[in-house]
C-alpha cells in the first residue's frame, strides 16, 4: 500500500494522544503552570489596575468611546460598550500569557518531551547537533515579538469574532510551527537536515501548526467570553486558560516531536539506502 502524505500526521497525533497521557508528560504542564501562575500573580496584583487606567485615559483623551460605541453599535453589540476597557486591557494581556507559557515550555518541558520521544521510538537515532541554545533563543524571541506587533495591529478585529478566532489561529499555527519545529529538530538533525525537512514537508508542518492553533484559540475565546460577564473573575479565568495553554503545548510540542523525528528518521534511511546493482554480464561465449 503506497504511503500518503498525510498519514505520518494522524500517527504522530495519536502517538502524541497516547504520549500525553502518561504521568511524566502530565506532571510537566505543573512547572510551566506554577511559574506562569506566580508570575502573572505579581503582575496583575500590581500592573492590571494601572493597565485600566491608561486604557481609560487612553480612550478619553482621544474620544476613543465615542467610537467605539458608534462601532459597537452597528454590529448590534452596544451592551458592551460598558466593558471596552477592561476587553482591550485583556486582550492586551492575553498575548503576553501565551508568550510566558511558551517560554516556561521551552526552558522546562522540551527537553524531557524530545528525550521521551527519542527514547520509546527513536533511540537508534543519531544525534547531529544541526541547531543551537542560542540559535533557539534567537527564533523564540523574534517569533514573540513578530508574534505581538500583530496581535496588536489585529485588535481591532475583536468587533467580528469570527474573523478574529481566524486570526488567532492563524497567529497560534504560524507561532507553534515556527517554535516547535526548530526545537524538536535541533539535537538530532544537521543544519541541512533541518533545511531540507521544512521544505519537504512544508504542507504537513502547517497544518500540524493550524490545528494547534484552532486548539489553542479555545482557551483564550473562553477566557475572554467569562470575563466579560464578570471581571472579578478574571484571575481565576486568567489562571485556567495559563493552565490549558500549557496543557495544549505540551501536546502540541509531542505531535511536532513525533511527526519531525519520524520524518527524520525516513529522510537518512532513504539516503542510506544501497542503490540498485546491475546483475553481471554473462561471459563471453
Amino acid at each position: 500500500m503506497t504511503k500518503t502524505p498525510w498519514r505520518p500526521v494522524a500517527t504522530a497525533y495519536r502517538r502524541a494522544l497516547v504520549s500525553q497521557a502518561n504521568p511524566r508528560m502530565l506532571l510537566l504542564t505543573v512547572i510551566p503552570f506554577v511559574l506562569s501562575v506566580l508570575l502573572w500573580a505579581v503582575l496583575l496584583a500590581f500592573g492590571f489596575q494601572p493597565l485600566l487606567d491608561y486604557v481609560q485615559t487612553l480612550f478619553q483623551d482621544n474620544d476613543w468611546f465615542k467610537t467605539s460605541s458608534g462601532m459597537l453599535g452597528s454590529f448590534g453589540m452596544s451592551a458592551l460598550k460598558t466593558m471596552i476597557v477592561p476587553l482591550i486591557a485583556m486582550l492586551l494581556l492575553l498575548p503576553l500569557m501565551i508568550l510566558t507559557a511558551i517560554v516556561f515550555m521551552g526552558v522546562a518541558a522540551m527537553p524531557p518531551i524530545t528525550r521521551h520521544v527519542a527514547a520509546r521510538h527513536f533511540s537508534t537515532l543519531e544525534t547531529k547537533h544541526g541547531g543551537s541554545f542560542l540559535a533557539s533563543i534567537a527564533i523564540n524571541i523574534s517569533s514573540a515579538v513578530l508574534f505581538l506587533v500583530v496581535w496588536i495591529l489585529t485588535l481591532p478585529l475583536y468587533i467580528f469574532p469570527p474573523l478574529a478566532v481566524l486570526v488567532q489561529v492563524v497567529l497560534w499555527g504560524w507561532l507553534t510551527s515556527r517554535v516547535m519545529v526548530y526545537d524538536a529538530l535541533e539535537d538530532y538533525a544537521s543544519a541541512e537536515e533541518l533545511k531540507e525537512l521544512r521544505r519537504r514537508h512544508r504542507p504537513q508542518l502547517a497544518l500540524i501548526g493550524m490545528i494547534s492553533g484552532f486548539i489553542g484559540a479555545l482557551p483564550g475565546i473562553v477566557w475572554i467570553g467569562g470575563a466579560l460577564m464578570s471581571v472579578l473573575l478574571f484571575p481565576f479565568l486568567a489562571a485556567i486558560s495559563i493552565w490549558l495553554y500549557v496543557f495544549i503545548f505540551v501536546f502540541t510540542a509531542l505531535w511536532f516531536q513525533y511527526y519531525c523525528m519520524q520524518a527524520l528518521a525516513d529522510l537518512r534511511a532513504g539516503q542510506e539506502a544501497p542503490a540498485a546493482v546491475a546483475p553481471e554480464a554473462p561471459p563471453p561465449a
